[in-house]
């Protein structure tokens, strides 16, 4: 079996909806869409 190499994602540069903080987000992030840093978006998710 073959190892293949993908390039990296992609990054966008965004504003988390909740603290402020800028931070990296590997989608495009649409307006009127809320993007949360990775500490944030740990508290919104849901189990």
């Amino acid at each position: 079996m073959e190892n293949r190499k993908f390039g990296e994602r992609k990054m966008y540069k965004a504003v988390c909806a909740d603290c402020g903080k800028e931070c990296e987000v590997p989608f495009q992030p649409q307006e009127g869409r809320p993007v949360y840093c990775r500490e944030c978006y740990q508290k919104h998710r849901r189990y």
